[in-house]
């Protein structure tokens, strides 16, 4: 639907076509700006994240404006950009390729020529996302808006951070919550991988002061070692928290290390599966354990109270699981959800 001047009263539902959460409100008009980006070739289990976007803007409609810890911060205008067709085209292409390749190499195939020569395509295609969802987010940001990324799999937001630390120079840290350490140096020969994301940041020229780990419940000895060995990651494992919240200490006090370890300025890059699995049970790759979304609220709370700028963010990895888009509405609500309290903080941050 094209974007026209509508009649908009915030205690009513709008259709989501009108715009993200039935805000009717142009690029121009508003001050955050979301990038979708529907994109999830190198995935090796769960399939749908590209869908990701379209299943959260369909439920974003249902949620009621004002909030009760932000209030009318929707007031300054969200708006998501159009959905990329040409993107979401390139992705099913090598997605197929990226698949070829998993096959070949879960089957042990000897072929290493052909899975090169692949593999060097895969590569190639996820440069282009990349830079790509660069100049989308640099574009986002010269114009003075706040960013916001709405992938995707979780190596969507390479370019979003590359972009923010680029207008920040640096001086910001990555609160990144998640299942899995993203610290692989490649999976399954793809260099920008969903499972190297975190990798690829921090080994970037345009890194962050600090990467900050919560929920990590999933990772391989190459990852754990490569984490303890920088002094610029620290990682909140899931098995601590638990231990900790176990033994009988607060939430409160366990979110006051994690924010400790934070720079002034915070990046947020959130991977759904970071959470139980209950609230988005399609996600890619789900793992037992995680955080609730009280846990995860009181947290973006307690780092905003800190006197610490939330600058950016991304979600991540909220999926079809194959189905289809209207057969996954709880995944999308969830993720909607998700979504607008984290636009909300962001306002509130540049309030």
């Amino acid at each position: 639907m094209s974007e026209k001047t509508v009649k908009f009263d915030p205690t009513t539902t709008i259709s989501a076509e009108y715009g993200i959460f039935g805000i009717p409100m142009s690029e121009e008009e508003s001050k955050v700006v979301l990038v979708p980006v529907p994109w999830e070739v190198t995935t090796s289990y769960g399939e749908g994240a590209s869908n990701g976007p379209q299943i959260i803007r369909q439920a974003s409609e249902q949620i009621d404006l004002f909030d009760i810890e932000v209030g009318k911060a929707y007031e300054v205008g969200y708006h998501m950009r159009d959905f990329p067709e040409d993107l979401k085209r390139m992705n099913d292409k090598y997605k197929a390729v990226a698949q070829e390749i998993i096959e070949m190499k879960t089957n042990l195939s000897e072929d290493e020529a052909k899975m090169k020569t692949l593999s060097a395509q895969v590569n190639e295609a996820c440069e282009e996302m990349t830079q790509w969802v660069y100049d989308q987010c640099s574009d986002v940001l010269k114009k003075g808006k706040l960013l916001g990324l709405v992938g995707g799999d979780h190596s969507t937001p390479l370019g979003a951070i590359r972009a923010v630390s680029e207008k920040y120079k640096g001086e910001f840290g990555v609160l990144h919550i998640d299942a899995h350490a993203d610290l692989r140096v490649a999976y399954q020969g793809f260099k920008q991988s969903h499972a190297s994301i975190m990798y690829n940041v921090m080994t970037d020229a345009k890194k962050p002061k600090k990467l900050v780990q919560v929920g990590i419940r999933d990772f391989c000895e190459e990852e754990y070692d490569f984490s303890e060995s920088r002094e610029d990651i620290k990682t909140f494992y899931d098995l601590e928290l638990k231990r900790r919240l176990l033994k009988g200490e607060t939430w409160e006090k366990v979110c006051q290390d994690i924010i400790k370890e934070l720079p002034q300025n915070v990046y947020i890059s959130f991977d759904i599966d970071g959470l139980d699995p209950v609230y988005c049970p399609h996600t890619g790759t789900p793992v037992p354990g995680g955080l609730t979304v009280d846990q995860i609220f009181f947290l973006f709370r307690e780092v905003h109270n800190s006197g610490r700028k939330i600058i950016a963010f991304d979600l991540n990895e909220v999926s079809t699981g194959g189905l289809d888009p209207h057969e996954v509405e709880w995944d999308g609500n969830v993720g909607a959800r998700i979504l607008y309290k984290m636009c909300g903080w962001l306002v509130k941050s540049h309030a």
